[in-house]
């Protein structure tokens, strides 16, 4: 989930910076390619809209507003669910341990 984090906010500065074209050349691309295509929070416009940049780029250079916003929205939406999920991860961590202090505590 960081490498993916990581990849759609190399997107973000670079098609900010109006150098779209050269990161479709970089390893990030690909992997934020794979992140699209399998992305469940995607509407389909959104996914075909970043799709057809990032095997089209240079033609989406007056667009690139709307692909950074659905890039930003994308991120945002990735980084929350990454947090919420490392949030349940570390209270299930808790009561466990709990739980086998417990349990200890019977015996």
């Amino acid at each position: 989930a960081d490498t993916n984090i990581a990849a759609m906010q190399k997107a973000i500065t670079a098609i900010s910076k109006g150098m779209a074209a050269g990161f479709l050349q970089t390893r990030t691309a690909p992997v934020l390619h794979r992140l699209v295509q399998s992305s469940e929070d995607l509407e389909d416009a959104d996914r075909q809209t970043l799709l057809a940049f990032l095997e089209g780029g240079e033609g989406y250079a007056p667009a690139s507003g709307e692909i950074v916003g659905i890039l930003k929205q994308m991120h945002e939406t990735m980084s929350k669910t990454l947090a919420d999920t490392i949030a349940d991860e570390e209270a299930a961590i808790k009561s466990f341990k709990e739980l086998i202090a417990a349990k200890t505590k019977e015996v």
